[in-house]
C-alpha cells in the first residue's frame, strides 16, 4: 500500500502491505473530505484486479471510470514513486460500467421480491407501522404465488389488499390495512417513479455471476455510476446491500482462501446506516458476519469511523484512516472517539498524527498472514497507475456500447406477474358480479311484469263492466240450472204466430 512515515520522514524500504488472504476480513477506509479516500479505493481496486480478484464499487461522483485507461506520468507521480522506491508504470484495467438509471452504463435491476420488505422499507423511508404493512404485502404475495417483479406489481397488491377484493380476504389471517397507511406507501412508490429510477425494479434481473469475471487473468472492476442519482443515497447504498445479500445466499461456502473471490467497496457508507431501522441494521450485521465464509470481502468508506455501527465496526479487520479535521467541538469529540479505537503506539501520538497527515497519507493497521493486527503505521500511499479522474465522455460512451453486459441488460422484460394475475382475477370477479347483478335486475323486471299483469287483471275484474257481465253470466247459469227465464218475450207477435 505504500511506505511508513516516521518523524515526518518517509522510509521507502519500510513497506506497508495488506495480505490478499486477509481481504475477506473486511475493512474501513475513513477520512475527511479531500483527504484522498477515493484514490485509496482506486489503488485497492487496481492491485486486486492485477492479482486476479474481481472488484465491485460505487462511483459516487462518476470520477473512477479512468481506471480503464493508463494514467499519464508527471513530475509529482514520478517523485512519489521514487520516494517509495518504485517506478511509476501507467496501466489500465478491465472495467464494466453499470448504472441504476440505465443512462450511465449497463442497467442494473432487481425484482421487488429480491429486495424484500426490509430493504424496500429503507429505500422508501417507512416508519415501523408502514414497514409492517409492506411485510404483509410480501407475505400475502408469497402465500398466493404472486410474483412481485416491478413497482406496478407492488402497487397492484397494495391496492388489492387495501381497497380491493383482497381486503376482506386478509382480515382474519393478516389484519386490515388502513387507507392512510396504504396512501403513504403509494405516495412513496410514486415519488420514486417520478425521480426516474423505478426502472431498477424489474426483469432482466442482474446476475451476480457477472461480478465475478476475469479478463486475461485480471479481475474485472465493476463500477456502479450513481452520479445521476446522488439525491437518492438510500437507493444506491441499499441496492448494493441487496447485491451483497444475494451473493451470500447464492455463493457456496469457500472457507479461507489464498485470495477472495470478490471484494466490495461501499463508498459513502454513512448513508447506508443513517436513520436505519433495527431490522435493517440486523440484516447488515448478519451479511458482514457471514459473507466472509463465501470468500467475499467488504470495505466501508466514510468520513468518520463513528458513521459505522459498533456491531459492524467490530467485524472489520483492516483499517485505513486518512486525516481528520478538528474545526468544531463536534469534530474534536469525533477525533477523541477515533483515537480511543486505536491501540497504544510506541511510535506515534495518535491524536497528533491523525490531524497532520497529508493528502495521500493514512494511518494503517491491518491483519497479517496469521490474522493478527499489525502495529499502527502512518503510511505514504502508492499512486494509482490509471487515470485519476473520469474518462472523457466520448470514450465513456464507446466503452459502454461495446460492453456485452450492456447488451445483456439493455432491454427490460415484462413477464406475467402479480399485476397481470390480479388484474385478471379482478376482471373475472367483476364479470361474475356483473352477471349476478344483471340476473338480479332481470329478476326484478320479470317480477315487475308479473305484478303489473296481475294488477291489470285485478283492475279489469273489479271494473263496473266486468261486474255487470259477471252478474249476467251468473243469472244465465242459475237459469239453466233451475229452469227459470231470465228474460220475458211477448207471444203472438211473430210472423208465424208464436
Amino acid at each position: 500500500m505504500g511506505s511508513a512515515i516516521l518523524d515526518g520522514e518517509i522510509i521507502g524500504e519500510a513497506r506497508v502491505n495488506l495480505p490478499l488472504r486477509m481481504m475477506n476480513r473486511h475493512g474501513l477506509v475513513a477520512g475527511a473530505t479531500g483527504s484522498g479516500k477515493t484514490r485509496t479505493l482506486q489503488v485497492f481496486a487496481e492491485q486486486l484486479s492485477a492479482a486476479g480478484v474481481p472488484v465491485f464499487m460505487s462511483d459516487i461522483k462518476g470520477d473512477l471510470s479512468g481506471i480503464a485507461q493508463p494514467g499519464k506520468t508527471n513530475a509529482a507521480l514520478e517523485e512519489r514513486a521514487q520516494i517509495l522506491g518504485t517506478v511509476f508504470e501507467p496501466k489500465g484495467f478491465p472495467v464494466e460500467l453499470y448504472s441504476l438509471s440505465g443512462k450511465k452504463g449497463a442497467q442494473m435491476r432487481a425484482t421487488v421480491l429480491e429486495f424484500g420488505p426490509i430493504l424496500l422499507s429503507k429505500i422508501f423511508e417507512l416508519n415501523e407501522t408502514q414497514a409492517g404493512v409492506l411485510a404483509i404485502l410480501f407475505k400475502y404475495a408469497d402465500d398466493k404465488d404472486l410474483p412481485m417483479v416491478d413497482l406496478n406489481d407492488l402497487k397492484k397488491v397494495l391496492n388489492y389488499l387495501a381497497e380491493g377484493p383482497g381486503a376482506a380476504e386478509i382480515k382474519a389471517d393478516y389484519g386490515t390495512i388502513s387507507a392512510s397507511t396504504a396512501g403513504t406507501i403509494l405516495r412513496k412508490i410514486v415519488a420514486l417513479e417520478q425521480q426516474g429510477v423505478g426502472s431498477i425494479f424489474g426483469e432482466k434481473s442482474f446476475d451476480i455471476e457477472d461480478l465475478i469475471n476475469k479478463v486475461d487473468g485480471q479481475g474485472v472492476i465493476s463500477l456502479l455510476n450513481v452520479s445521476d442519482v446522488q439525491d437518492r443515497p438510500a437507493l444506491f447504498s441499499t441496492f448494493m446491500l441487496s447485491l451483497l445479500a444475494e451473493l451470500y445466499q447464492k455463493l457456496p461456502e469457500a472457507g479461507d482462501l489464498d485470495k477472495p473471490k470478490l471484494v466490495f467497496f461501499l463508498d459513502e457508507a454513512h448513508l447506508l446506516f443513517k436513520d436505519a431501522p433495527k431490522a435493517f441494521l440486523e440484516q447488515i450485521e448478519q451479511v458482514v458476519r457471514l459473507i466472509r465464509s463465501k470468500g467475499v470481502g467488504i470495505f466501508f468508506c466514510t468520513q468518520m469511523a463513528q458513521d459505522v455501527p459498533v456491531s459492524v465496526l467490530g467485524q472489520l479487520g483492516n483499517r485505513v484512516q486518512h486525516v481528520l479535521r478538528a474545526f468544531t467541538p463536534q469534530d474534536a469529540e469525533g477525533l477523541k472517539q477515533t483515537v480511543k479505537t486505536y491501540p497504544k503506539s510506541d511510535f506515534y501520538s495518535i491524536d497528533q498524527i491523525l490531524t497532520t497527515l497529508g493528502i495521500g497519507q493514512a494511518l494503517i493497521t491491518v491483519l497479517n498472514e496469521k490474522g493478527i493486527p499489525t502495529e499502527v503505521a502512518a503510511t505514504h500511499l502508492m499512486p494509482p497507475a490509471s487515470i485519476m479522474g473520469p474518462m472523457v465522455q466520448a470514450d465513456y460512451d464507446q466503452h459502454v456500447q461495446k460492453s456485452d453486459v450492456y447488451s445483456k441488460y439493455k432491454d427490460p422484460v415484462d413477464p406475467e406477474s402479480a399485476y397481470e394475475i390480479l388484474t385478471k382475477r379482478m376482471e373475472e370477479q367483476a364479470r361474475k358480479e356483473a352477471e349476478v347483478k344483471e340476473a338480479e335486475v332481470q329478476a326484478k323486471v320479470e317480477a315487475k311484469k308479473e305484478k303489473e299483469q296481475s294488477s291489470m287483471i285485478s283492475d279489469a275484474l273489479n271494473s263496473p263492466l266486468a261486474k255487470q257481465i259477471g252478474r249476467e253470466v251468473v243469472r244465465g247459469v242459475f237459469g239453466m240450472l233451475f229452469g227459470k227465464k231470465t228474460t220475458s218475450r211477448k207471444s203472438g207477435g211473430g210472423l208465424f204466430g208464436f
